[in-house]
């Protein structure tokens, strides 16, 4: 980030994480689904833009899950692993946000650690994956059991552009398909989240995240139902863009919604 000190690393109970130097305010980010679990390169964090607009008051924390997760390892479990690096790394509550399968995550992280957290962001996420999403991310999975990395990312784009967008994109995610899963030795990391966000379905336990909310998506998400989700927990707020699916994190007032609700809910 441009004027911002960026350093990665491992938290000592093995979370890889990027930290952009800000203000004294905390913003810490679980990063959707991932099957390197290395830290975010300097390149992948620029493509984090909207972190930009919140540099000045905050120091922000993007992070991954730990490599070598056990089969059955569940998003309750990954929820616990980010307690524990707040914990003892940061030692005060801070502001979660969680971006599609880290928004699975974060809803646990919300119920579970009140303590923990102060304000949560759901980011084209939902209490449960949509049919379509999960036959998607299984097809996903067989693909890099295979080691075809270049389809697997290519997959993924259908569910999010259409159009010409989608051509293009459909070839940019085909071409940087190792990068964008960050060259992994395997596939089992990656495959362990979809096989557990697949169990995932919290809309009995959404009543339980009782800090300020945001959900923000857009309104033809393919993977989640967003509306859904922010109706479940009491009090929360809801922005959708219209027409939009999941890409609403490259919407140019991304940023500043996000900014806005920070803003208007802080103490």
């Amino acid at each position: 980030m441009p004027g911002h000190k960026v350093t990665t690393g491992y938290s000592k109970n093995g979370l890889p994480y990027a930290r952009v130097e800000g203000g004294k305010r905390t913003l810490f980010i679980i990063d959707g689904l991932d099957f390197s679990h290395k830290p975010p390169s300097r390149f992948e964090m620029m493509l984090f833009g909207f972190i930009k607009k919140l540099n000045d008051e905050f120091t922000v924390y993007l992070v991954r899950r730990k490599a070598g997760l056990p089969a059955g390892y569940s998003l309750k479990d990954m929820s616990d692993d980010y307690a524990v690096m707040i914990e003892n790394e940061i030692g005060r509550p801070v502001d979660v946000m969680g971006i599609s399968t880290g928004g699975t995550i974060a809803q646990h992280f919300g119920a579970d650690h009140p303590e923990l957290i102060s304000r949560l962001i759901l980011v084209m996420t939902g209490h449960r994956l949509t049919e379509n999403g999960k036959l998607l991310q299984w097809h996903v999975a067989g693909l890099t059991r295979q080691g075809k990395w270049r389809s697997a990312a290519a997959l993924m784009a259908t569910s999010m552009f259409t159009g010409v967008a989608l051509t293009l994109f459909k070839a940019i995610f085909w071409l940087m398909g190792k990068m964008m899963f960050g060259s992994p030795a395997g596939p089992s990391d990656g495959i362990v989240e979809i096989e557990a966000e697949d169990a995932h379905d919290f809309k009995a336990r959404l009543a339980e995240i009782t800090v300020p909310t945001l959900v923000i998506g857009g309104d033809s998400d393919f993977f989640y139902p967003l509306r859904e989700t922010a109706e479940g927990i009491p009090g929360a707020r809801l922005v959708l863009y219209e027409g939009v699916g999941h890409t609403a994190i490259m919407k140019r007032r991304f940023g500043a919604d996000v900014m806005a609700f920070l803003d208007e809910t802080s103490g």
